[in-house]
């Protein structure tokens, strides 16, 4: 490998470990906006959102996705589902982080993959490895065990998983590149997130301008606490393997779940214990198997016996 292959993959790695830090770091971002409540912080959100990637956008003069998007009505509507999807994950993730359910939250994430694949089963018709099989049904059975555990269903976890699941789905019907992407939502969710705030506003009760200019510039920068990471993903997407990038996104969760238990204090008796082993135990299933699947495609392409092609076919072509 060349100096500058190693150098690139270096990148690519410290990237990533960047963007799915920031991601496992957020909930300690969350609380410092208090007292704005959740759908306060979540138009604020997603209005600076749009403010900062438009920046971004204008310094590297990419716009022409822009005009090939608005010219393409069943794209466009994708994205509008995109948006509305990722507007429930964001203010449902920003409302647990605030009222002290950071490791359900983190719970939503670790089966995020679980219930990826399982939609992938049901709406994509896909077939699955026995392992993977396994991994589900072992997911399946730590929900029952966590409906136990917390006397109701995990009702955040589910709610993460699946919105953020879809989200996925339909970004890659969109395919978009993840900055793009997240320009094209947050302009359809940036005049309702403002109508919001100016009527918040009228009514006296938005905190932007009653909390003086710390506070103010704090909700502002949800924009950047959301786009950076992402901008990190998207520069590590295109230097390392997929493989590496489905290790690291465990990062994530891990980090949200040592924050909900060493930091914030959050209870953890024995019985939600065992439903978060029964996670992490499919959730190394399924690792392993995709690991031996990646390597057995790598063997084959490695053994595979080059066919030249005849001189004589390339005069006739």
């Amino acid at each position: 490998m060349s100096g500058k292959s190693l150098g690139e993959g270096r990148t690519g790695l410290l990237n990533g470990f960047a963007a799915y830090g920031m991601w496992g770091l957020v909930p300690l971002f969350w609380p410092l906006l208090k007292p704005a409540g959740a759908v306060e912080i979540l138009a604020h959100r997603m209005a600076w959102s749009l403010v900062f990637v438009a920046v971004a956008l204008a310094v590297v003069r990419r716009w022409t996705w822009a005009g090939e998007l608005i010219r393409q009505p069943r794209r466009l509507a994708l994205v509008a589902v995109a948006a509305a999807v990722i507007t429930v994950n964001w203010g449902v993730y920003i409302w647990s982080v605030n009222s002290g359910h950071v490791v359900e939250a983190s719970l939503g994430y670790f089966i995020n993959p679980l219930v990826t694949i399982a939609m992938g089963v049901l709406l994509l018709k896909e077939r699955l490895r026995p392992v993977q099989w396994a991994a589900v049904g072992i997911g399946f059975a730590a929900v029952i065990v966590l409906t136990v555990a917390y006397g109701r269903p995990p009702w955040i976890s589910l709610t993460l998983a699946f919105s953020f699941a879809t989200y996925g789905l339909v970004k890659k019907k969109v395919n978009l590149g993840g900055v793009e992407s997240l320009a094209a939502e947050t302009a359809i969710q940036f005049l309702p997130a403002v109508g919001y705030l100016v009527w918040l506003t009228a009514q006296g009760e938005s905190t932007f301008t009653s909390e003086g200019p710390g506070h103010a510039a704090l909700l502002a920068a949800g924009g950047v606490v959301t786009a950076l990471p992402l901008v990190c993903f998207g520069a590590a997407a295109i230097r390392v393997p997929l493989s590496t990038l489905g290790l690291l996104q465990y990062l994530t969760p891990v980090f949200q779940f040592l924050l909900g238990v060493l930091y914030f204090r959050e209870a953890m008796p024995a019985e939600r214990w065992a439903g978060f082993a029964l996670v992490w135990l499919a959730l190394t299933l399924l690792t392993a198997d995709a690991w031996r699947s990646a390597r057995r495609t790598r063997l084959a392409e490695f053994s595979a016996p080059k066919v030249e092609k005849p001189a004589s076919a390339a005069v006739d072509a």
